[in-house]
């Protein structure tokens, strides 16, 4: 349950405004009308969100902001003011308030930037836990694994957490790199700071300058107030840049000299700000190679690569698949109200099978797609959804047409399980390889591959979407026809 405090004398109107955005019982929210009120109950209760009001009977809101900032730094501050000029709010801002908000408050804007913040403030709480068996499925955020590489990885957390380096994170996309950031932050001595993280591939070239650094009034069009940027907030803490090796090389020369010096200066502004904040950055890239064609700065990257830490792929890992997907079946189980406790070796070792391109994040992904469709307690091959590098022949677990051992292996664990719905799970997978055997054949041209089939190409669009099935082709010229 999200918890969410407001400190507001006259909170009627924003009261009921949080109150629709963010609705129990899955939020919790408090309404104190004094500063010192607020403060007495963030030490009784501390709440994931604050929104403070920066005109109150007692003193003013700034003054509580830094008495907040005392008991617990790590709660994400949101400015609500009347005021348009906000100056005390870019003030608040540069000490490492959140955000600020006008009144009358947007009610589109408020669920955005609330909603945010209680995301960082999970970051910032949550613990990265590092687990050599299977964690408990209630532990959200667990690094789980045994085989030598994250035994190594588990090594370096902790010789570099305590010194103030950069750390760069390395490994494929869904390798759970924010994982070992978070890990590194809260194993660190700037734990009770605030943590950050940002995706640099995620936000337009001409933006992210300003989301790092802030700008000034007037530096663009636009631009109608001075902003502050993620650097100058998170003084003291810690960011996490998730992708710099998107980071567009202009950029990247003022990252440098943040990095070197710890100042920087905010977009169409001559002020230099001083810092001191700790980055942690990751990337899919191999920098090593992008600085030598010149698609990376060499000087940038040998500032970042002090403490290079390597996660491995999944297909990499051995044993370790096993653990994640008992880990991740009891905890998906539960998010979703299953009752799936355990696997079936077939149905194992059809995800064993495969390379799994997108790590674990797309091992979660299809484990949700096979809760959705599961019935009974143990999760069978029939229910899993077509994996990652599967190919015309049929993976372990998928019946062959024609061949009936492969659908006695099919059939046994159906037949031992309370499923009661054998012919349907049958046709269902006899579609799965029928329809993408077709289309394999025909290259992908689903009006081809329907004409074969003799149904509509709309029968075999729908039938595709609710198989959970995706094709992939090139066009031609007078095709436009590609899922």
């Amino acid at each position: 349950m999200a918890h969410l405090l407001l400190i507001d004398d006259d909170p009627e109107l924003v009261a009921e405004q949080v109150s629709s955005a963010f609705p129990a019982p899955a939020h919790r929210f408090d309404v104190s009308l004094s500063g010192t009120e607020g403060l007495q109950q963030i030490v009784v209760s501390a709440p994931d969100v604050i929104l403070l009001d920066l005109r109150l009977p007692d003193q003013s809101g700034l003054a509580v902001y830094q008495q907040i900032r005392q008991v617990d730094a790590r709660i994400p501050v949101i400015f609500i003011t009347t005021a348009k000029g906000a100056d005390a709010a870019i003030e608040a801002m540069r000490l490492g308030a959140y955000d600020y908000l006008f009144k009358p408050l947007d009610l589109h804007q408020l669920r955005r930037v609330v909603g945010e913040a209680l995301d960082v403030s999970e970051r910032m709480r949550k613990p990265a836990v590092m687990a050599e068996s299977t964690a408990d499925p209630d532990v959200d955020g667990a690094i789980v694994g045994s085989c030598p590489a994250m035994r190594e990885v588990y090594k370096a957390i902790g010789r570099v957490a305590d010194q103030d380096v950069a750390v760069l994170i390395t490994g494929e996309t869904g390798t759970g790199k924010e994982l070992v950031a978070r890990a590194i932050y809260q194993h660190s001595h700037r734990a009770k700071g605030l943590f950050l993280a940002l995706n640099c591939a995620a936000i337009p070239e001409n933006l992210l300058e300003s989301e790092l650094f802030g700008h000034e009034k007037g530096a663009f069009t636009g631009a109608d107030r001075r902003r502050i940027g993620k650097f100058e907030q998170c003084n003291g803490g810690t960011i996490f840049l998730d992708e710099i090796g998107d980071m567009p090389l202009m950029l990247q020369a003022k990252m440098l000299r943040l990095l070197q010096e710890q100042t920087f200066e905010r977009v169409g502004g001559n002020e230099t700000v001083r810092t001191d904040v700790r980055l942690i950055a990751a990337t899919h890239h191999n920098l090593q190679n992008d600085s030598a064609e010149g698609k990376f700065r060499s000087d940038l990257y040998y500032r970042l690569g002090v403490f290079t830490i390597h996660l491995p792929p999944l297909r990499e890992r051995g044993d370790d698949l096993s653990m994640l997907v008992r880990h991740y079946l009891r905890r998906c189980s539960r998010e979703l109200g299953r009752e799936i406790h355990d696997i079936a070796p077939e149905a194992l070792a059809r995800l064993q099978s495969c390379s799994w391109p997108g790590n674990i994040r797309e091992l979660q992904s299809i484990l949700k797609q096979a809760l959705l469709q599961a019935r009974g307690t143990v999760l069978l091959p029939a229910f899993l959804p077509s994996l990652p590098a599967e190919t015309g022949e049929p993976a372990l677990g998928s019946p062959s047409v024609g061949k009936a051992s492969s659908w006695e292996a099919f059939l046994g664990p159906c037949l031992k399980s309370d499923q009661g719905d054998l012919y349907a799970e049958a046709h269902r997978q006899l579609d799965r390889f029928l329809l993408m055997r077709v289309l394999d054949e025909m290259g992908g041209n689903q009006q081809q591959a329907a004409r074969r089939l003799g149904i509509a190409r709309e029968t075999l669009r729908r039938r595709l979407r609710e198989l959970g099935l995706h094709v992939t082709r090139q066009l031609s010229g007078d095709d436009d026809d590609q899922a």
